[in-house]
């Protein structure tokens, strides 16, 4: 919770709204949240009105994701039903040079400016590893569950769409699979033991529905990885829908799992406790334990997907991602996404991909030392495309850029030195 919220305030009772980093990612959060019987939703979705309504506190040197977060926020705000006092919003926090770490002081500051301050803000940090989800010792587990398997099952769209047979079969396989998962992940009262029982047997129906939705995989299709700002990475508004961009002109889209974030944020905790003096504390020993919890579970719910991820394997450790990055941005003089972004580039490099797109709010710093160093990556790469899409909320050419992108790419494909590892399917 925000250490600014007075102390007689409860979660309890409320209606919590969750951003819609994705649609996906915020209903599984929203059902975790509602395991310990927090009335938790995704916020409105964005629109027009979502711009107009942000638009109206900023000066326009915020970027995107701030915006349209707002926006979202706003909506619940002028909702003639509204009551503060029945009313929380999750707005997490991070260090570092991103923006992003503003956005709930500023939201909190609209609230108490517009004299409804009784209104929550709940705003877990980065700096402990969102470890101050705190309303329950269980919601940290269970929201870490339903990162892996939201992860899952749009590792499992993406990979299956751009080669259905009938437009819409693995989207409608994709909704009905998070209305089963959010089922479970609701449970209350449930041993963690029993709901991951739980939901690797959802998992695997998943798994097989997947399989069996009728589709021709075939080995002409360049793979795109996505890469960037989190936030607008993964909002569709955001990027104006690029992933179906990609995959109308021809394209496959390989995009960054959340769960790299959160990894990173517990190597960053670790980090930290060892930079103050806490190598042997019972902070870290806690880190530890938290890290083997989560990596445990994580395997146990990815186990069933082994032979479908076969040459779609995330990096197994954080540590794989950053090496990569040391020669360009070290992890040592660099914090964020820009040394992420960097590192998962060139993993997907390795891993046969055929060009990457990042995707970053206008003005965002990660992105703009990004486009520095990719130069020299491309270049020592083969000349891998890798391209930024900037994203500031007017409307661009998407259709020409990702048409030239997509063409680069399968030029690039053509003549590649790394070769793609393809699952049994693939003809």
């Amino acid at each position: 919770m925000n250490s600014t919220q007075k102390k007689d305030k409860s979660l309890f009772g409320r209606k919590m709204y969750i951003p819609r980093m994705s649609f996906g990612a915020a209903k599984l959060m929203s059902a975790a949240w509602q395991s310990v019987n927090i009335q938790a939703m995704p916020s409105p979705p964005s629109d027009a009105l979502t711009m107009e309504l942000g638009g109206k506190y900023l000066n326009g040197d915020e970027c995107l994701p701030e915006r349209v977060t707002l926006g979202n926020f706003m909506k619940v705000i002028e909702d003639p039903n509204f009551d503060q006092d029945s009313t929380a919003f999750l707005m997490p926090t991070a260090s570092g040079p991103c923006r992003f770490g503003q956005y709930q002081s500023l939201f909190s500051k609209i609230l108490r400016d517009r004299g409804l301050d009784r209104a929550m803000v709940v705003a877990p940090t980065s700096s402990d590893g969102y470890n101050g989800f705190g309303v329950s010792k269980t919601l940290l587990r269970t929201s870490w569950h339903a990162i892996v398997c939201g992860d899952i099952i749009r590792k499992m769209q993406l990979k299956t769409r751009p080669y259905e047979k009938v437009k819409g079969s693995t989207n409608e396989v994709f909704q009905k699979s998070l209305d089963e998962l959010s089922d479970i992940l609701a449970l209350q009262n449930t041993k963690h033991g029993l709901r991951l029982k739980m939901l690797r047997k959802a998992l695997i129906k998943i798994r097989d529905r997947y399989r069996n939705i009728p589709a021709i995989y075939t080995k002409d299709k360049p793979l795109i990885g996505l890469v960037g700002e989190i936030y607008c990475r993964l909002n569709e508004f955001s990027n104006e829908y690029l992933i179906n961009k990609i995959e109308e002109f021809g394209g496959e889209a390989w995009m960054t799992d959340i769960s790299e974030w959160l990894w990173y944020t517990t190597d960053l905790q670790v980090k930290g406790l060892i930079r103050n003096g806490k190598r042997f504390s019972k902070e870290m020993l806690a880190a530890r334990v938290k890290k083997i919890i989560l990596r445990r579970d994580e395997e146990y719910l990815l186990a069933p997907f082994r032979e479908d991820f076969l040459g779609y394997e995330e990096p197994h450790t954080i540590d794989e991602v950053l090496d990569h990055s040391e020669p360009y941005l070290t992890r040592k003089g660099a914090i964020g996404e820009m040394v992420l972004n960097v590192g998962k580039s060139i993993y997907l490099y390795e891993k046969g991909a055929d060009g990457i797109i990042d995707i970053s709010p206008f003005t965002c710093m990660n992105g703009i030392v990004c486009e520095t160093v990719y130069p020299q990556v491309s270049k020592k790469f083969d000349n891998f495309p890798i391209r930024i899409f900037y994203f500031d909320g007017t409307q661009v050419d998407l259709d020409r850029d990702v048409g030239i992108f997509l063409e680069l790419a399968m030029n690039y494909m053509r003549k590649k030195n790394k070769k793609r590892v393809y699952p049994m399917n693939f003809i």
